[in-house]
């Protein structure tokens, strides 16, 4: 398991009874690099959205707990938000509720010359993600060829 595994794992562990207490769902934790500073990410989410003082209240216990446990070896910086309007698809939870819902796909190469895509999410397992385009065509992704995959979300 690489740091980045463990400490993403651990934060989880902490951030569970917190979930449950407050009955907040735990959507990711990421821990990752960028601009040359560490960040500790949790995503949380509960019917009807979290506001920014559930964000606070989560972020001030989850800070404590990991002064006290004391595991993270890097400086980092804690941030703990909603997952927002575009929220990404990552585990089993998420694909299961969000079938027969409009998502958009991004692969890391380009299929059909595209790389971007948007359609109804159909079905998935843990090798392949089938949508449902407009002109009602099922198109299968291979889940390796993806870059990210997220609720696709329209302003009208």
């Amino acid at each position: 398991m690489s740091k980045k595994e463990l400490y993403e794992q651990k934060t989880e562990e902490l951030l569970l009874p917190i979930m449950e207490e407050h009955q907040f769902e735990l959507v990711d934790v990421e821990y990752v690099k960028e601009g040359g500073n560490w960040y500790l990410r949790a995503y949380i989410d509960k019917p009807g959205g979290i506001t920014v003082d559930d964000c606070e209240v989560v972020s001030r216990r989850l800070s404590d707990l990991l002064d006290e446990k004391d595991f993270v070896e890097d400086a980092y910086i804690l941030e703990v938000s909603s997952p927002g309007l575009g929220r990404p698809l990552k585990k089993e939870k998420d694909f299961a509720r969000s079938i027969g819902e409009e998502v958009e796909i991004r692969t890391f190469r380009p299929i059909h010359h595209q790389k971007e895509f948007t359609g109804i999410l159909k079905g998935y397992d843990d090798k392949k993600i089938i949508i449902e385009m407009d002109n009602q065509e099922e198109m299968e992704f291979e889940r390796s060829d993806i870059a990210l995959i997220r609720l696709a979300f329209d302003f009208q």
